[in-house]
């Protein structure tokens, strides 16, 4: 709890900000389905054979998974708000279509006839009877669709739609519990006191409905321009970042500290960065410099010339008491070492990325260049081996379970993708893997906490890591594979060469210009 209340204490503005973020997505998304689905509902109630059509639609949109809607809407309608309000919105519809019809077609019809028969119109009858007697109902509905919305519009931030998602991911990447709780109990709070006040209005007379609404819409507006203006000036340029670039010490708080770096960024996932920046979304993203995107989007690498990014050697993370039971899975394992050197390794990730070849073979062809393809074995044993969630990861995972199975009587099941550092580190301590390919850099300084060594060679780094994972964790840390994955700033190489920008220095000083 106290380390709870310091991390607010520090990140304040930044909590503001994502509260007003998140109200907005789920404000504007219940307030447009509303605008759509009263209506509709009104309309299937009074032509009930069209009742099963539009509430089996709206069923079936409610089912996409909100990561995959996500992905199909950033093609139409870009990163950013749109479409983490659209997909909101088709969220939002179910709930609420069906509340309106249910809460209509409920109604004691002889109440209908009755005011028929006293002369009221159909639109009379359905102001002045039918919606004040469903009005419960539809409330209800309402009231589900914003708590929905509120913890969906958490996966917002994954295209640069802000919220408190942001806290949420970038807690997961760092193996943060903290910052996990900080996103988290915000989001909850959020859920329950929209809730709240949205059985308040249910609890309103008809009467005073207008008037409770236009008090909450005053509340809303000035608490939106309130935190609009404490977002302060934009810069020239505009960053695009992940949570885990932006949270962990060797990332964004290393560049502000050797570069003094200031520029406006919002939150992307991984997999968004390369697009954003190629559709001009961003102006700049953090990255791999061994990723082979760099190529395909005509990227240019900005030289890291103050060292504030510590090396990253890649390597296996091993369960120690694995090794220890099968002396000979580490000999295997080790006959990788120094193959994969920096170009290898990009041009691996270009043939994947790029050339949207098949992960496996583009594994088994790198085995049989370095003569290292064998046809597996029968297998008495299974072991498990994981990855994070991208393109290197994936590769990597095959070469080792090809190369495992093929000299040893092992069976290897991967785990591709399972998310980032935390989660595939929390797997492997748990037994749920038995090892998955880790960096030196970020074992150094996510995993074991240690502060920025840029300042000591690729080796020394090596070995301190090797260390220390097995004096405090009981982990195996192979030997290294020969390439150094670094973070790495990137621009479009035209706005680059346009703007005369090679190095970091050179873009801050940009900015400051």
């Amino acid at each position: 709890m106290k380390d709870l209340f310091y991390f607010y204490s520090h990140q304040y503005p930044k909590l503001i900000d994502q509260i007003g973020e998140h109200l907005l997505l789920t404000a504007l998304s219940v307030l447009l389905a509303c605008l759509m689905s009263i209506p509709l509902g009104i309309w299937i109630a009074r032509k009930q054979r069209w009742s099963a059509l539009v509430l089996n639609i709206s069923g079936i949109l409610q089912t996409i998974p909100s990561i995959a809607l996500l992905g199909f809407l950033i093609p139409i309608l870009g990163i950013g708000i749109k479409p983490a309000i659209f997909a909101l919105f088709l969220y939002s519809l179910l709930p609420i279509v069906r509340n309106v019809y249910t809460g209509i077609t409920n109604i004691d019809q002889t109440i209908i006839e009755s005011a028929h028969g006293m002369g009221m119109s159909p639109g009379q009858v359905l102001r002045k009877v039918e919606i004040p007697l469903a009005l419960p109902t539809i409330f209800a509905g309402i009231r589900t669709a914003t708590v929905i919305n509120v913890g969906v519009a958490t996966l917002a931030a994954y295209i640069a739609a802000g919220g408190l998602g942001e806290f949420i991911f970038g807690g997961i990447a760092l193996n943060n519990s903290t910052m996990i709780v900080a996103g988290a109990l915000p989001a909850a709070l959020l859920a329950i006191l929209l809730d709240y006040l949205l059985g308040l209005l249910q609890k309103s007379k008809v009467a005073h409905l207008k008037r409770s609404l236009s008090y909450t819409a005053v509340v809303i507006a000035l608490f939106f321009t309130f935190t609009a203006f404490s977002k302060g000036q934009q810069t020239k340029l505009k960053a695009g970042f992940t949570p885990e670039f932006i949270g962990r010490a060797d990332g964004l708080p290393a560049l502000k500290k050797s570069y003094s770096l200031n520029i406006s960024n919002v939150v992307l996932g991984p997999a968004l960065m390369y697009k954003a920046i190629y559709e001009g979304d961003v102006d700049v993203i953090s990255g791999y410099s061994t990723d082979g995107r760099i190529q395909s989007y005509k990227l240019r690498v900005l030289e890291d010339d103050q060292k504030s990014f510590p090396p990253y050697q890649a390597a296996l993370l091993v369960r120690n008491d694995l090794i220890e039971q099968y002396p000979q899975l580490k000999r295997v394992i080790n006959r990788l070492s120094g193959l994969i050197t920096d170009s290898t390794m990009t041009y691996l990730n270009y043939r994947v990325d790029q050339n949207k070849e098949e992960v496996s073979e583009v594994a088994r062809g790198f085995l049989q260049q370095h003569s290292l393809w064998r046809e597996g074995k029968d297998h008495n044993k299974t072991l498990v081996i994981g990855s994070k969630i991208f393109t290197e990861q994936y590769i990597l995972t095959d070469i080792y379970k090809y190369l495992i199975e093929g000299y040893t009587d092992f069976k290897v099941e991967s785990k591709k993708g399972m998310g980032g550092t935390k989660i595939c580190l929390d797997a492997l301590k748990a037994g749920e893997i038995d090892m998955y390919p880790e960096y030196s850099g970020t074992a150094l300084q996510v995993i074991l906490n240690q502060p920025n060594q840029s300042d000591k060679s690729p080796a020394e780094v090596f070995g301190l890591v090797k260390n220390l994972l097995q004096k405090e964790l009981q982990l195996y840390f192979s030997e290294p594979l020969g390439f150094n994955n670094t973070y790495a700033l990137m621009m479009r190489k035209k706005e680059a060469e346009k703007l005369g920008i090679i190095t970091i220095t050179e873009l801050q000083q940009y900015l400051t210009e």
